[in-house]
């Protein structure tokens, strides 16, 4: 039988010599053909794109530097240290940005302290703990927040929620009072109505925390089984899954969410115009009140009557769309060590 086999094997034509099935047929050659021109197309479309999305950026860039160069120039303040009034009548103006930038980081801070460790615990939960019957309806519903306008969250911040701040930010300055957080303010009305910076960080954290919450979720679903089973086949606990093998995998994913929230903070308008819309000291003082890049724009977008009181306003903008740029500049350099290691 053995001989047999190789008297068989001995006498089949060499691959060569096999006709058709030697090589790949026109069919599969025509496909593949086709396959390269999509790839082509899909590649100069992808590219296309992105070049569109950058000179856009770029263009916006260059609008807001050539509107705001004339204003800057008729400036009689220091636009970096001057913290005084923001004066824009007549042809000499006083403007500066300290109080606006202080005003715009803190807010968007506390935002973020109180929205990322919300959101990381929501996204777990979500996707390592709850059973799929309620993992779906809990998502939906934290994915609706990002659906209410931000009027509304303006109007329940301060019409709910600052009240309800009141005694909170009372007990604050009497029990905590010797800590620069909680002293207090130097407009005193404003614990009486709640509108502070401490409630608009609340309000913020609330809007930005699906679009934190989404992302987290997506990317920690993404997490290879195999590196659940490996960590179950060495003993892991579920808590020890999360941690080696989620948490690791998704951390890029978790701070670029992070940063997208961020970005919306950042440029929050009306919710905190109603909440917070008068000028406050610099200090580390949250039951204080003040105004960020985007209110100080919008609440006084009736003095927009020329080029020159424009263009004050308009170097407000640029330096908000420079603080975005360079946020979102960092959190892509901090994924991309991490993608790294």
């Amino acid at each position: 039988m053995s001989e047999q086999l190789g008297t068989d094997l001995a006498s089949a034509p060499a691959p060569s010599q096999r006709g058709p099935a030697a090589g790949p047929s026109a069919s599969n050659r025509a496909g593949s053909a086709v396959s390269r021109l999509g790839d082509r197309i899909m590649g100069t479309l992808a590219t296309g794109s992105g070049l569109l999305v950058s000179l856009v950026i770029g263009l916006i860039a260059l609008f807001l530097l050539i509107q705001a160069v004339p204003a800057l120039a008729k400036n009689t303040a220091n636009f970096f240290t001057y913290t005084g009034s923001w004066v824009v009548s007549g042809t000499d103006l006083e403007f500066g940005i300290p109080a606006q930038f202080y005003a715009t980081v803190l807010v968007s801070v506390i935002a973020l302290i109180i929205a990322m460790p919300v959101s990381l615990g929501i996204a777990l939960f979500v996707t390592e703990y709850a059973p799929k019957r309620l993992a779906g309806p809990i998502a939906y519903i934290v994915d609706l927040l990002a659906a209410v306008p931000s009027i509304v969250y303006g109007l329940w911040g301060i019409l709910v929620l600052g009240p309800a701040m009141v005694g909170v930010n009372n007990w604050l300055v009497s029990n905590l009072g010797f800590l620069p957080f909680f002293e207090t303010p130097q407009n005193v009305a404003n614990m009486s109505t709640g509108g502070t910076l401490l409630t608009a960080g609340i309000v913020l954290a609330v809007m930005i925390l699906p679009v934190i919450t989404a992302v987290t979720r997506e990317v920690f679903a993404q997490t290879p089984h195999s590196h659940r089973e490996a960590a179950l086949a060495l003993g892991a606990t579920q808590w020890e899954v999360v941690r080696f093998a989620v948490l690791p995998f998704g951390f890029s994913g978790y701070i670029s969410g992070a940063m997208l929230g961020l970005g919306r903070a950042l440029g929050e308008t009306m919710a905190l115009l109603l909440i917070i819309s008068t000028v406050g000291p610099i200090n580390f003082n949250l039951l204080e009140s003040g105004q960020t890049f985007a209110t100080v724009i919008a609440n006084n977008a009736a003095e927009f009557d020329s080029p020159l009181k424009t263009g004050a306003y308009i170097s407000a903008g640029l330096v908000l769309f420079a603080l975005t740029f360079l946020v979102n500049a960092a959190a892509r350099g901090v994924i991309s060590r991490r993608a790294g290691e």
